[in-house]
């Protein structure tokens, strides 16, 4: 038995019934922006949630709060390496393990492409043993910079196989073909998301996006770095919106996606940087420096399916969503 197993075996030692759950679920990437407000929002849901991260980028910060529920346990382990949970039923799986910012994900980018090929075959291999239904988390990004506008699930994509956002925006490519090719082979009940620009409380500072980049920046009263004239754009989905969206889509029955979960409401840059100067009522000063070599033009989400599909769509407006995230980083900043 793996070190992994023994120490997942305990939990059932103790006494804790399996019957007592509604589900064992098990979310890579838990430790991370995304993962621990999924991990949150399942254990309130009265499942078993086991938390899986390397905290490359995830923070056990971002968990600690859960650490006292005796429904729920973390793993420090990389997807990338085997993982053996043979001795324990998995039921779901959620693979949220990859860098999601291209600060992140270009510090190493040949490991990034092996976190969205052996690091999915590995979560992959989990499910088909276990008989898991398991949902990727895909990205927006793998419609690259789009000639279609807004973007529908059908867009094939306008993407760089060679560029410096290839290790994220390729692997992510290939991460959604394994998940159909399980399927078909293999049989594996799959669910993909396309998850576009998300934002809220527990972002990284220093993660490189663009909301939480403009709202330290302001904070601060520093200049704000706007790369290329602003005049790109983005839609932002707050991440409680974001969660609800994934959870759908995960107990949609006979339904595997892929399916784009954001918000469709778009804006320029500029604008958000103008909307997050007066919310913080900063001092900043916009500056303009060069755009990033493959950066999108152009981001907005097409929701139809979502609503027709899953019952979904956004509720939390811009304005509110960044007062809640301004809140965040202001209370982290007096920690």
């Amino acid at each position: 038995m793996s070190g992994l197993s023994e120490t997942l075996s305990l939990v059932y030692a103790v006494g804790v019934s399996k019957m007592n759950f509604e589900k064992t679920i098990l979310v890579t990437g838990g430790a991370g922006f995304l993962g621990s407000h999924l991990c949150e929002y399942l254990l309130n849901k009265g499942n078993q949630v086991i938390c899986l991260d390397n905290l490359f980028t995830g923070s056990k910060s971002n968990i600690q709060h859960l650490r006292e529920n005796p429904n729920f346990r973390f793993l420090n382990h990389d997807i990338i390496e085997p993982l053996y949970l043979d001795d324990i039923m998995i039921d779901q799986i959620y693979n949220l393990a990859c860098p999601a910012s291209p600060v992140q994900y270009q510090i190493n980018p040949v490991r990034t492409i092996k976190a969205n090929t052996i690091g999915v075959i590995n979560m992959l291999g989990i499910a088909k043993r276990h008989r898991a239904r398991i949902l990727q988390a895909s990205t927006s990004e793998v419609y690259g910079d789009p000639l279609v506008h807004p973007q529908t699930e059908d867009y094939k994509g306008n993407v760089s196989t060679t560029g410096p956002r290839a290790c994220y925006d390729e692997g992510k490519r290939v991460a959604e073909t394994l998940f159909f090719d399980y399927n078909r082979q293999n049989k594996v009940d799959i669910r993909v998301i396309r998850i576009f620009n998300t934002y809220g409380p527990r972002m990284a500072k220093d993660d490189g996006r663009v909301v939480s980049n403009f709202i330290n920046q302001a904070l601060n009263n520093e200049d704000i770095t706007m790369y290329g004239d602003g005049k790109q754009t983005r839609s932002f989905c707050y991440v409680e919106d974001l969660i609800e969206g994934i959870y759908r889509l995960m107990n949609k029955e006979d339904f595997t996606g892929p399916i784009n979960i954001g918000n469709p409401n778009e804006i320029t840059l500029l604008d958000l940087a103008e909307r997050i100067i007066r919310l913080t009522n900063s001092k900043s000063k916009i500056v303009y420096k060069p755009l990033p070599k493959d950066d999108p033009k152009q981001r907005q989400p097409n929701i139809l399916y979502a609503k027709q599909a899953l019952g979904w769509e956004p509720l939390v407006d811009l304005e509110t969503g960044l007062k809640k995230t301004i809140d965040y980083f202001e209370s982290v900043s007096k920690k």
